[in-house]
């Protein structure tokens, strides 16, 4: 069905109810026009220089610190102030843009959510519709969510400030055309959210704040710098009101935070360490390289040297600067095994307290149960100050050797975590396909970034013929008869209203790991086949 709009030049492939059109609003729509016409082509530039640095990698080049560029690094400079209710991030709670999780996670205690269209959000029309309807309400304080149980859900009187994921560069939003190409999904998630609310959280003492996913080089966040000065102008708010965190979570950033933190200065609050997807982009750009073979996932962890350098770098180059440093997520999820969740608990403890040693000025975490753990270590590091930024780390020296020594990973390959990347490659896929994009599995929140180091390593793997720890030689026929008997087992543990989506996500993980080429990004497969 196809919706007519009052911009010529613009297309809406999709159905839309009464509700959803206050959000698709004439105005709305011209502003997304507006922002595609200055903005989408140099996206798609940026894009192709993506494939023709990966082509590099694939010859056997390496990413290294940037000589043109060396005066941004070693010169003296700051971002512009940071707002007062940004100051003090200790703990963010992330999470999908449904409305019973908006408002959890804003009473949940954090001091930060981030309500997220991205990774933790399956991109069905009404998924990315409902969740600007959703903040919306959240924003004038008129959301409210009802079970069917008849549990009521609102809001408190003191609540968590508000920070929206929009997807990433690579993403389309296939529902709407503009001048007859889809439109960019990033421009259109951040464009209807600040389009509706800028006003009003500004009227609030606040500001339109966001993270920026998945950017792989400062000129990608010139891009977004250019794109916020835009809508301020457009929508006249003060410039430089806008806010960002950019996650740090390709290989290829690693090397320009510096240079990422100066294109953004002006609208700059902080980086984070996207652990997952930093561990994913490793595989994803190096995958024709048999250096960069990594262990299970359990066993990449933020103690390991490749990581750990990064970890230090963010935090050395954000305090340089005098931006946040955030750190990763906490995926666990609290069940019903107090044994499990006791071991689970200290787990997060070690972590944050890590985190905290290390210099951070927060921490995120992905279910409210973890939110006092991770508050009580922050707050006995911080005290009573917001943040540590303070502590500048001018004895932190790392070097591209440091960032790219992924030998030096301890750990194995093992059959188990085989079969583990197959179980969470096609469980989560089928959940994502069924329209949900965060998925409590084996008491870890997986999302569409531990789905991608899933699959990636199963290729991995395979195009590299690696030996398990067992002394099994993982081949095709290996991987087709471990899928098999997952397939089987899952398709007996869930309603057969589900088999259906196992099968789909099965056959779509078959075909991510049997390639002969390491397709991009899961999403963009699984995006064709939602709705």
């Amino acid at each position: 069905m196809e919706a007519t709009t009052a911009h010529t030049a613009i297309q809406l492939l999709a159905p839309v109810t009464p509700q959803q059109e206050e959000i698709l609003s004439p105005a709305a729509l011209e502003f997304l026009h507006y922002l595609h016409q200055h903005f989408n082509a140099r996206r798609k530039a940026l894009l192709a220089h993506r494939q023709q640095q990966q082509q590099a990698f694939n010859r056997g080049e390496l990413p290294d610190f940037l000589p043109e560029t060396e005066h941004i690094r070693q010169s003296d400079w700051q971002v512009l102030p940071i707002p007062a209710d940004l100051q003090d991030r200790r703990v963010e709670i992330t999470g999908p843009v449904d409305r019973k999780m908006i408002i959890n996670a804003l009473n949940s205690g954090a001091k930060v959510f981030m309500a997220d269209f991205e990774d933790a959000n399956s991109p069905t029309w009404e998924n990315c519709l409902e969740g600007q309807i959703n903040l919306r309400d959240a924003i004038r304080r008129t959301i409210d969510f009802r079970s069917p149980e008849g549990k009521l859900y609102e809001l408190n009187e003191k609540t968590a400030v508000l920070k929206v994921r929009p997807r990433g560069w690579h993403l389309p939003e296939k529902h709407l055309l503009i001048q007859g190409e889809p439109a960019s999904a990033s421009l259109f998630d951040f464009g209807l959210f600040i389009f509706h609310n800028a006003h009003e959280l500004l009227a609030q003492g606040s500001a339109p704040y966001f993270y920026l996913p998945k950017l792989e080089n400062h000129r990608e966040a010139r891009l977004w710098n250019d794109v916020f000065t835009a809508a301020e102008n457009y929508l006249r708010i003060p410039r430089g009101c806008i806010k960002a965190t950019v996650l740090i979570e390709t290989i290829t950033a690693a090397f320009e935070m510096d240079e990422i933190i100066y294109e953004l200065r002006e609208h700059m609050a902080g980086l984070n360490a996207g652990r997952w997807d930093y561990i994913f982009s490793f595989i994803k750009k190096f995958n024709q390289q048999p250096d960069f073979i990594l262990p299970d996932r359990a066993d990449v962890t933020m103690t390991v040297p490749f990581m750990k350098a990064y970890a230090e770098l963010l935090v050395a180059t954000c305090h340089k600067r005098g931006a946040h440093a955030i750190g990763g997520m906490s995926a666990f999820i609290p069940g019903k095994d107090p044994a499990i969740n006791a071991r689970a608990f200290a787990n997060v403890q070690a972590d944050k307290e890590r985190e905290a040693q290390q210099g951070y000025d927060g921490t995120w975490v992905a279910h409210p149960g973890l939110v006092p753990i991770a508050q009580a270590v922050f707050d006995r590091f911080l005290g009573e100050q917001p943040h540590q930024k303070q502590r500048l780390h001018q004895q932190v020296a790392v070097s591209a050797e440091q960032l790219l020594n992924t030998k030096a990973t301890p750990g194995q390959i093992t059959l188990q975590g085989i079969k583990t990347n197959i179980r969470v490659g096609i469980l989560y896929t089928a959940y994502w396909l069924k329209g949900q994009g965060a998925v409590a599995i084996d008491n870890l929140m997986e999302d569409a970034a531990t789905a991608e180091i899933s699959r990636a390593q199963l290729w991995q793997w395979l195009h590299h013929r690696v030996t398990t720890a067992e002394g099994i030689l993982f081949e095709e026929a290996i991987y087709r008869s471990l899928r098999a008997q997952i397939l089987e087992q899952l398709s007996n543990d869930y309603p057969t209203t589900f088999t259906d989506k196992l099968t789909a996500a099965a056959e779509l993980l078959d075909h991510l790991v049997l390639s002969q080429t390491f397709e991009d990004f899961l999403t963009i497969k699984a995006y064709q086949m939602i709705t």
